[in-house]
């Protein structure tokens, strides 16, 4: 094994070292059959931020690269002196862009039967699915929005002004926060895109959601100055009947909370309702329901997880690790026959390529 990686190391090392020392630079189909078996379909050097982007054909390429557990990267880094290095798979890109086409070509169809006050912020998504279809590869949401971020992170001037009514036609938007890192970048994306969105959080108690998920959606909604609300729910019946091993709570859980949700929307008379769904894609990731439309922004976007992780981490926001809620975690614990529907979830967004193999493996042994 030792001998693989120093050879994949070593091979790349000699490649790709003359390739940086030009500064920021991109090349295309490097021909590595002869010593790897295989080609990169491109290489992205950025010289300000020191990142290093490989895309491979495919997975099992992507995987080579890799190494297991990550060594060869690990240790490629280290010999190029970078300061990151990011492999993706050209086959896994080619279906993210496909998703992103289709929903933007929903976009189309629908911004122009809408008052253009209205029908802003979907321009603004358009033109983000095109900068991210025209350059996924090198797509990076911190460094896009760079400014605007640091603008909101760091004007105090708005932060004294909560908004006084949150059913102003001025809002474009409700999005659903449950504080963690997926709703939190719906949260922040929807704020850039000119939304004016309010933030509605549906509180069904600690045991699904926990203490520093509300310190988390505080934290956010403060920092972008975003009006909150708390809507309580009672999953008395879930709760039970999950904890006596009757059901697994997940997908009625999901259920109540969009339905209040879904609730409030027709209430306010607010156009858009924003979840921060990876499911589902493409032109199903905006569908119109009693009068309002539902967005999956994650789902739209095709972000991975990393990327959530990543723009939410600029407010602070930080993904547990673990998988679920303090419910699912006790109902894995009493019942584990529980836990292969658990996995089924995991394997669900592994098969739509939202979560890498390793991630998944991570959190399936997390439900162990």
């Amino acid at each position: 094994m030792k001998l693989e990686v120093d050879y994949m190391v070593e091979t790349l090392k000699t490649v790709l070292k003359p390739m940086i020392a030009e500064g920021s630079v991109e090349y295309s189909d490097i021909d590595l059959n002869s010593e790897l078996g295989f080609s990169i379909e491109k290489i992205i050097y950025n010289e300000k931020t020191r990142n290093l982007i490989i895309i491979a054909p495919d997975r099992p390429e992507k995987s080579s690269l890799i190494g297991k557990g990550g060594w060869v990267v690990g240790r490629l880094r280290e010999e190029l002196n970078v300061n990151n290095i990011h492999v993706d798979a050209y086959s896994d890109m080619i279906i993210r862009i496909y998703r992103m086409e289709l929903a933007m070509k929903k976009l189309e169809n629908i911004i122009p039967r809408m008052e253009t006050t209205t029908s802003q912020p979907l321009k603004n998504l358009k033109d983000l699915l095109k900068q991210r279809i025209k350059n996924l590869g090198e797509f990076n949401f911190g460094t896009n929005f760079e400014s605007e971020l640091e603008f909101l992170k760091t004007n105090k001037k708005l932060k004294k002004d909560l908004i006084e009514d949150e059913k102003s036609n001025n809002h474009k938007a409700i999005v659903a926060l449950s504080g963690g890192v997926d709703s939190s970048f719906s949260l922040i994306v929807a704020k850039l895109m000119g939304f004016n969105p309010i933030a509605v959080t549906v509180d069904p108690g600690n045991i699904i959601l926990p203490t520093y998920f509300k310190n988390s959606v505080e934290t956010l909604t403060s920092s972008l100055n975003v009006f909150h609300e708390y809507v309580e729910v009672d999953m008395g019946i879930i709760v039970n009947d999950a904890l006596d091993g009757k059901i697994h709570p997940c997908g009625r859980c999901s259920s109540t909370i969009e339905t209040a949700l879904i609730n409030y929307a027709k209430k306010s008379k607010i156009p858009f309702l924003i979840f921060g769904d990876f499911l589902a894609t493409g032109s199903q990731s905006i569908i119109s329901i009693d009068g309002f439309w539902r967005i999956n922004l994650p789902a739209m976007l095709s972000a991975t997880k990393g990327e959530t992780k990543s723009l939410s981490s600029y407010f602070n926001i930080i993904s547990k690790g673990g998988y679920g809620c303090p419910l699912i975690n006790e109902v894995h614990k009493k019942h584990h026959h529980m836990r292969r529907y658990s996995m089924q979830r995991i394997l669900r967004e592994t098969r739509a390529g939202v979560l890498e193999p390793g991630q998944a493996l991570n959190l399936i042994k997390k439900t162990l």
